[in-house]
């Protein structure tokens, strides 16, 4: 019997392989527990109209994080936060303050995730922060902040 593997199975193989099987190893428990689907022609036509689906999506996902970060190279954020006389912030910039003003001001929406600068930003000044966009894709945003009293 011939069954398509839905999932891995240690000893059998990896996930989207097509495997020979004795019929009750196949049909009592790979079938039976979920790990796979008798391998007839619709499921193999079906199996592989998802996985050319699954390459477009990434395909377009990969577009679409090259297209944020060549926006976000040229951007930059503005962002007032009250300080002291000696010219330090009243606290820290947050990831979350970074990417909330990345959105009104650019129309950009990025998860705070991305931005993985370990430093805070507690100095009035000009700060570029790195952008971890998924698929190996970098960006570097430009990060203007000004102080008020």
């Amino acid at each position: 019997m011939k069954v398509l593997l839905i999932k891995d199975v240690k000893s059998l193989g990896k996930a989207g392989e097509v495997k020979e099987v004795k019929d009750g190893y196949g049909k009592n428990f790979l079938i039976g527990k979920g790990f796979a689907k008798h391998a007839t022609e619709e499921i193999l036509a079906q199996h592989k109209e998802e996985e050319a689906q699954k390459a477009a999506d990434l395909a377009a996902d990969i577009a679409l994080q090259k297209e944020n970060a060549l926006k976000l190279e040229k951007a930059e954020v503005i962002i007032t936060k009250k300080m002291g006389d000696n010219g330090h912030l009243f606290g820290a910039i947050t990831k979350d303050e970074v990417a909330a003003a990345l959105k009104e001001q650019h129309g950009i929406e990025i998860d705070k995730k991305h931005i993985t600068d370990k430093k805070a930003i507690k100095t009035v000044g000009e700060h570029d922060l790195d952008l971890k966009l998924g698929h190996g894709i970098h960006a570097v945003l430009h990060v203007d902040v000004q102080g008020e009293k």
